[in-house]
């Protein structure tokens, strides 16, 4: 098992990657041998991967990462950089190598403060690793004070340290960074792809992992989830049921109400899981006395910590309220095909019959309205308008058609 093998349908950034880690390799194995630096055009210190939600961009940064600390003695002997074995690939693709720092945010954006941070470890040189390795998994929620120090440290890198910046597209980017960086477009892999994934790695059932994998159009991530998970099963069938309630406006009050009471509760058993750990964890490294009394001079610091509570709270319902709204694109997506009479296969076959009512009843013009509706709601939310609003005007626009 090589460190590519989690990277699924991207045979060309494969590629590349292999190829700059072969360089990357050369380059450390010239350096601590004293001899001429070869000639390491495939590799750069600056990567951006983009592509669509579910392609792997942070899968491919890490085991980009792994490669590059890869010490496997069969690199003399001709090996490839990248084995999956060795303590530099095992160490980088569980998260504890001292040399490859993983950033991904649970908050809505990332702030100077921690860029800083960022910066400054990137200054260092490698603790044990041959290169020292940034992994900015969300480098699209990068506020534009935070990419402005970023900047800095993209044009002006230290000599054995490498930034792998991770983003939707080049637009969630800023330019001045990302003309910095080589560039790695990432695409959608195909579904019976994805379905060997979960079935050989995951040990899921052939046909359950068919289904998944069909159900989430590619995405990798969503699809293991749907095919472990029947909370995520029995949240995506009552979504799937919206466009069919949405006939007069208290079913569409309603529908909208109920999809945002449940991004609420998965915002809220989040918090249950992951808050009260944290506040005890703080307390007690600040001294919390018997009875609970905090030392004088902590409430600055606990303060800190339940405002960071509250903007992951938030996060994580607006991605819950995301991954609603995806699935009724998904839906309005299979709608428009069997109107179009188009041969591809559906996302949501298991509520076949549900689309072809739609289908019949609507016009193709209604349903690209519908599918706009339901994009214009995700920027809404983008744009911080308040949940519920932002999802009664959708559902009534679905009505109208």
């Amino acid at each position: 098992m090589t460190v590519w093998d989690d990277l699924v349908g991207q045979d060309r950034v494969q590629e590349q990657l292999a190829a700059a880690a072969r360089d990357a390799d050369a380059l450390v194995t010239a350096a601590s041998s004293g001899e001429a630096a070869p000639d390491a055009s495939k590799m750069t210190h600056a990567w951006l991967f983009t592509g669509p939600p579910g392609s792997g961009g942070p899968t491919a940064a890490r085991a980009f990462a792994a490669a590059l600390q890869c010490v496997s003695p069969d690199r003399a002997l001709g090996g490839q950089p990248g084995c999956g074995f060795c303590d530099g690939c095992h160490t980088t693709l569980v998260g504890t190598h001292a040399d490859v720092e993983i950033v991904r945010t649970d908050l809505l954006s990332i702030g100077v403060k921690e860029t800083r941070d960022l910066v400054r470890r990137a200054q260092l040189s490698p603790a044990v690793g041959r290169w020292q390795v940034i992994v900015l998994e969300d480098a699209d929620r990068l506020t534009e004070g935070a990419g402005n120090v970023l900047l800095k440290a993209v044009e002006e890198p230290a000599p054995r340290t490498v930034w792998l910046l991770c983003a939707p597209s080049l637009e969630d980017v800023l330019p001045t960074i990302r003309s910095r960086c080589r560039h790695l477009t990432l695409r959608t892999p195909p579904v019976e792809a994805v379905a060997d994934v979960l079935i050989r790695r995951d040990g899921i059932p052939p046909e359950t992992a068919l289904a998944a994998a069909r159900a989430t159009q590619g995405h990798i991530g969503r699809a293991r989830r749907l095919a472990t998970d029947e909370r995520a099963r029995a949240r995506r069938a009552a979504v799937l049921k919206v466009p069919l309630r949405v006939e007069d406006v208290g079913g569409c009050l309603k529908a909208a109400q109920e999809l945002v009471d449940t991004a609420t509760e998965d915002a809220k058993q989040l918090a249950e899981e992951v808050d009260v750990k944290e506040t005890e964890d703080l307390k007690a490294a600040l001294g919390a006395q018997a009875g609970g009394r905090m030392p004088r001079g902590t409430a600055g610091a606990m303060k800190e910590l339940e405002d960071r509570q509250k903007r992951r709270k938030t996060r994580t319902q607006r991605d819950s309220l995301d991954l609603a709204l995806t699935e009724l694109t998904g839906f309005y997506r299979d709608v428009l095909a069997l109107q179009l009479g188009s041969r591809v296969a559906l996302a949501n076959e298991e509520v076949r019959d549900g689309v072809d009512r739609i289908a019949r009843a609507s016009t193709p013009e209604s349903t690209l309205r519908r599918i706009e509706a339901v994009l214009a709601c995700r920027e809404a939310l983008d744009r911080n308008v308040a949940p519920l609003l932002a999802v009664e005007a959708m559902t009534l626009a679905l009505r109208a058609g």
